[in-house]
């Protein structure tokens, strides 16, 4: 009896408990939950400066907002008031571009890029650049850019438009100064998704080096990766108006078509293909190869991958380049002629009823001095540029950001830092804030 009490109360003991196979898995199940969890937390602690939002419960990524308390010497000026058309405001901001001295104060130097990214996480962390995605949508349908540069609007501009799940690809112009080489070459090693172009030329205005180098970077990047589903091209004086997440949605309405400029050849730019152009002069040329219906467009462009497939191995389209070689501004009637082709992914039949012009197209929003006018002018199709005229084109400055954010289009031309960095560094806010607003 004595024995089988102590045996009885020896089993009861804390150091000798007999659990149900059912208390076990119950009791892993809670284990592996409280690892799972504490994982979770380390890894959202460890991103920078990461805050607890508890009326969300979510945590918050203002880390990455662009804010006054950021130092930038533009935060003088209320970007929201301009925004918005607060006409003192604009008065203000450009009274201050005016400025040299405001201006020296805004000028990053090439030399800061090429130290400050010896430490490209440091780098990356200070400048703000999203190093994940943003939602689900946005990683299911990643882009791939030609970036033809040679100005120091570079950086601000991939910034602008940097995800970790698109691709970008970089020309930088033979004729830039050996520092802004150097300077992009730095920038663009601190990403595994940002590379400079195998292939680069010395980009003429009007001549076909233009085309050229956006051609070499459509087969890198068609050759780089299988994953990206759209092509943009840029140039180093566009911005963005829209966030990443806005150009997805917007080219996923497309249903693998294009956007691009693409309508009848005008009369006074038929020269421009009829004859052969070098340096100095030209002769006749002869027509098209397989009598191909010349259009005409711009050299911006939003186009499927597929486009490019074809772009690049279609025969017709080989004949087409090489007879365009010795036109001017070649890049104003190749990729609006291949939109037109038939067979060509995403292209429309050359009948002008399938005209698409540049404001209907959504690759580019760009201001030409005659169409300029006053609301009330039958003959206007936009309001007067605020910034400068450079080859009839506006480069815009902050009094042109209201209308220019009430458009459609993707990305915009032409901005100059030189001129007008308020107008980019107020898009610069207004962009990532509305990106980062849309994170749910």
């Amino acid at each position: 009896m004595l024995r089988n009490t102590l045996k009885a109360s020896w089993l009861r003991s804390p150091s000798y408990i007999i659990m149900h196979p059912a208390c076990i898995r119950v009791w892993l199940l809670l284990k592996l939950t409280v690892v799972v969890m504490s994982v979770w937390m380390l890894a959202i602690l460890s991103r920078p400066e990461a805050v607890w939002d508890p009326t969300t419960n979510i945590f918050s990524y203002s880390w990455l907002d662009y804010t006054d308390e950021d130092g930038d010497p533009e935060a003088a000026c209320n970007c929201s008031a301009i925004l918005q058309g607060d006409t003192e405001e604009i008065e203000k901001a450009a009274l201050l571009s005016l400025s040299k001295a405001f201006l020296e104060t805004v000028r990053i130097p090439d030399e800061y890029y090429i130290n400050a990214t010896q430490d490209c996480r440091k780098f990356k962390i200070s400048r703000k650049y999203l190093q994940f995605p943003l939602s689900q949508e946005e990683e299911d349908l990643p882009l791939a850019y030609s970036m033809v540069v040679h100005h120091k609007n570079f950086e601000r501009l991939l910034r602008a438009i940097y995800t970790p799940q698109n691709i970008y690809c970089v020309h930088v112009d033979n004729s830039s100064a050996p520092a802004i080489h150097s300077a992009i070459t730095a920038i663009t090693s601190c990403f595994p998704n940002v590379f400079v172009t195998r292939q680069t030329v010395d980009v003429v205005y009007g001549g076909w080096s233009r085309v050229q180098a956006d051609l070499n970077c459509m087969a890198d990047l068609y050759n780089y990766s299988t994953k990206w589903k759209y092509f943009i091209n840029l140039c180093g004086q566009d911005f963005p108006l829209k966030t990443n997440l806005e150009i997805v949605r917007m080219l996923r309405s497309l249903r693998g078509g294009n956007s691009l400029e693409s309508v009848k050849m005008p009369d006074a730019h038929r020269w421009r293909v009829s004859k052969v152009h070098e340096i100095v002069d030209g002769n006749v040329k002869e027509p098209p190869p397989f009598d191909l219906p010349i259009l005409y467009g711009n050299a911006y462009i939003v186009v499927s991958r597929n486009y490019i497939r074809d772009v690049l191995e279609d025969e017709r389209i080989q004949a087409l380049i090489e007879w365009g070689k010795d036109t001017y501004s070649p890049d104003e009637f190749l990729w609006a002629t291949i939109q037109r082709m038939p067979g060509v992914s995403g292209s429309r039949r050359p009948h002008s009823k399938y005209d698409m012009t540049d404001l209907n197209a959504f690759a580019r929003l760009v201001k030409w001095v005659f169409n300029e006018g006053p609301h009330d002018s039958p003959g206007a199709v936009y309001p007067k540029c605020h910034g400068q005229h450079v080859r009839l084109v506006c480069i815009y400055a902050v009094g042109d950001l209201q209308w220019i954010l009430e458009q459609h289009h993707l990305f915009a031309n032409k901005f100059n830092i030189d001129t007008d960095p308020i107008a980019i560094y107020c898009l610069e806010k207004y962009l990532r804030h509305k990106a980062l607003a849309e994170i749910h």
